[in-house]
């Protein structure tokens, strides 16, 4: 073993540690939320994750973009299974390990490359529609600083790497041609061999010294790339097929009621029904979370809408489809989200910091406001419209009864709605004896 494949394995290794630190983090933020049971209708289940996250059923309903996408995913994907041929050349100092499969290896390097280039292709057409054409959705007031950039340095750490991979090809391609070193005649090149003339002048050391920098930067890159994901918005990479799994499979405009409420009025309706007890404190983080109506935080929302503010994906469709948004309102359904993740986050870095949460005096409802709360109509335009299933109305209704039945603050229509509830049974301002007097005028 060479001093190469040493310093590859120590590389690997770091990374798949920082990996799986970042990976416990993740989880720990998500079971911050309360427990919600999300495991019925197991069938139903698979079909949605293989519908929507591998089928991408909800991407291409925008064609263009739908189209693109699947073929970045899956050119990604597919060709990134040349990463254990890569893993094995680095820790044993072969080359092309799998080249005894003859023509189906031809075939694999091929399709690889093929897809390489549709992948390099589609990312540059998403850099030109984000940063060229500046398409609406992706200008919103809350993807200003670090979200914009973070969609762009994906965009581009993509075209690096795919580039890599096709000059890597082209440079190997003719040191196996010249018979050098190790270097053997293996696999199908219909895309890098255009590359070739660049290389064919070179000598033997500057060709290697080329192809062993291609070879290091794709590998390291993708080794980056995996530790970047759980800083930016293509943790949705990820989270996707789990958070379809997970998705709400009950009507979108269905709204749950709260088990304890529900109680008490089943118990003021039938005084046999004893009424519920409160439900005993949670401890997280290392603090005492009371049982709350609504959400004040974090703590108080399910994990499977924190999961879902994690697997966001900020493409904004959901913000493109949303009335109120479209009306000129301040609510923005993609900016519930990443305030949510962003939140999450924050609490999850105090907790590495202290050991425990301590309370910072903020909360969720710090970061969105009462007026986007308050716009939105409930229609759950944005549910359909994510790709990934994210449901921003839960978060949205959750908030909104804490600020009712814990901060008594609402809208002035709906205090007079509920003083009528409570005073006639009904949100009309006459009582029972009165509503059919319109039929006598």
């Amino acid at each position: 073993m060479g001093i190469a494949n040493i310093v590859f394995l120590v590389v690997l290794a770091a990374a798949v540690l920082v990996f799986a630190s970042n990976i416990r983090k993740l989880v720990r933020n998500i079971n911050l939320g309360k427990d919600e049971q999300r495991n019925d209708r197991k069938g139903e289940r698979w079909a949605t994750m293989a519908r929507v996250a591998l089928g991408q059923s909800k991407m291409v309903v925008r064609p263009v973009p739908g189209i693109l996408h699947v073929l970045v995913y899956a050119g990604f994907v597919i060709i990134n299974i040349e990463v254990l041929e890569i893993v094995i050349d680095g820790v044993f100092g072969t080359h092309r390990v799998f080249a005894f499969l003859g023509g189906f290896y031809d075939l694999l390097i091929a399709s690889f490359e093929v897809l390489a280039l549709l992948v390099l292709v589609a990312c540059v057409i998403f850099l030109i529609r984000r940063e060229g054409l500046r398409l609406q959705r992706f200008w919103g007031k809350e993807m200003a600083g670090w979200p914009r950039s973070d969609a762009s340095i994906i965009l581009v750490m993509e075209i690096l790497l795919m580039g890599a991979f096709l000059k890597l090809n082209a440079t190997d391609q003719v040191l196996a041609a010249r018979g050098v070193g190790h270097y053997i005649v293996a696999g199908s090149y219909p895309v890098s061999t255009w590359l070739r003339p660049f290389f064919e002048g070179m000598s033997d050391g500057t060709l290697i010294a080329f192809e062993r920098t291609y070879w290091w930067f794709h590998i390291v890159g993708i080794l980056a790339f995996l530790n970047y994901l759980p800083y930016s918005k293509h943790l949705h990479i990820l989270l996707a097929f789990p958070n379809t799994w997970y998705s709400k499979l009950k009507p979108k405009t269905e709204i749950a009621n709260m088990e304890r409420v529900t109680g008490e009025v089943r118990s003021m309706m039938d005084l046999s029904i004893a009424p519920p007890e409160p439900s005993p404190a949670r401890i997280v983080a290392g603090v005492e979370v009371p049982e709350r109506f609504g959400a004040k935080d974090i703590f108080d929302l399910s994990w499977k809408s924190l999961m879902d503010a994690f697997s966001c994906t900020e493409c904004g469709r959901c913000t493109s489809e949303c009335p109120a948004n479209l009306t000129g309102k301040l609510l923005s359904p993609r900016k519930i989200m990443m305030d949510t993740r962003d939140r999450a986050a924050e609490i999850g870095k105090a907790i590495d910091k202290n050991g425990k949460w301590e309370d910072d005096g903020n909360s969720l409802h710090s970061r969105i406001t009462e007026e986007e709360l308050w716009a939105c109509t409930t229609c759950n335009a944005c549910t359909q419209a994510c790709p990934v299933n994210i449901d921003p109305v839960n978060i949205i209704m959750e908030m909104r009864r804490y600020l009712v039945m814990e901060e008594s603050k609402t809208r002035p229509a709906l205090t007079g709605m509920f003083n009528n509830v409570e005073n006639n049974g009904a949100p009309w301002a006459f009582g029972s004896d009165k509503r059919m007097e319109w039929t006598e005028s």
